[in-house]
């Protein structure tokens, strides 16, 4: 496996060339067959032990296809992308948070897991990441709900448009399209309920914004970076976040009224 040493990350036009880290090899192998081999397998081909019976199965790494980056379609993620999964975890999956890690340890499987596809090693396969903005100013103006409210009204238009056909209208994961979609491996593969407390792409806005923006590489989830302006991107968000708000408050009332009854 150890392949012969590699050179320190490059960079050209903002691009990093992230080749594995020879260096912290044995020490992420050492990471990995503690923490991740009995879901990813000895072979990182996501056959584990435990994997059986799990939706979504674990991550084949042999592939080099990795849903949650912060770069264009079909690239490669960052090292940041790879270290943010690890300690973040994926809301709704197996994939747990590696809270107790040490930076080194996670630096180090992260490298590791390069190793099982040789796409890592080509200069073709990485890509500057895209920029992320933060949120506009109208989503952090309390005093005036109407300019929200404006905004996550085109959303919602927007939404109909791009994301209902998979995602359903009231963002419940069931739309007409849903019952058809597999993943890369063939695999069947269900649209994520937006209505949830948690997303998988990860807890903030941001998170949400780059999984618009970047697609999710390995499912039918496509990059909207190209077919949607920022401004428009940050709608589409905006009405999300109601559509989440909502059971919220419904499972809210519901508590309300149970306590009234006791």
């Amino acid at each position: 496996l150890l392949w012969a040493a590699s050179p320190a990350p490059a960079q050209t036009n903002n691009v990093v060339y992230n080749f594995p880290d020879d260096s912290l090899y044995l020490h992420g192998r050492y990471v990995y067959q503690r923490n991740c081999l009995i879901c990813h397998g000895e072979r990182g081909d996501g056959k584990g032990q435990m994997a059986a019976g799990m939706l979504p199965p674990p991550r084949n790494f042999t592939s080099g296809i990795f849903k949650y980056r912060s770069t264009p379609p079909g690239a490669l993620p960052t090292d940041h992308d790879l270290m943010r999964t690890v300690r973040q975890g994926i809301s709704g999956t197996s994939m747990p948070i590696f809270a107790t890690l040490s930076d080194r340890d996670v630096r180090a499987v992260t490298q590791y897991i390069k190793y099982f596809s040789p796409k890592w090693k080509q200069k073709q396969n990485f890509a500057a990441p895209l920029d992320l903005p933060d949120a506009p100013d109208w989503f952090f103006q309390p005093a005036a709900p109407a300019e929200l409210e404006k905004h996550a009204a085109k959303g919602k238009a927007l939404f109909a448009q791009s994301c209902a056909a998979c995602h359903g209208n009231e963002g419940g994961g069931d739309g007409p399209a849903s019952a058809t979609l597999q993943d890369a491996w063939g695999n069947a593969i269900k649209p994520a309920d937006l209505r949830k407390p948690a997303i998988r792409s990860g807890p903030e806005r941001r998170d949400m914004f780059r999984a618009i923006s970047t697609g999710l590489s390995g499912t039918p989830m496509p990059s909207f970076a190209e077919t949607l302006s920022e401004e428009q991107r940050w709608e589409l968000i905006a009405f999300i976040e109601q559509l989440r708000q909502e059971p919220r408050a419904a499972a809210g009332q519901k508590a309300d009224e149970k306590q009234l009854g006791n």
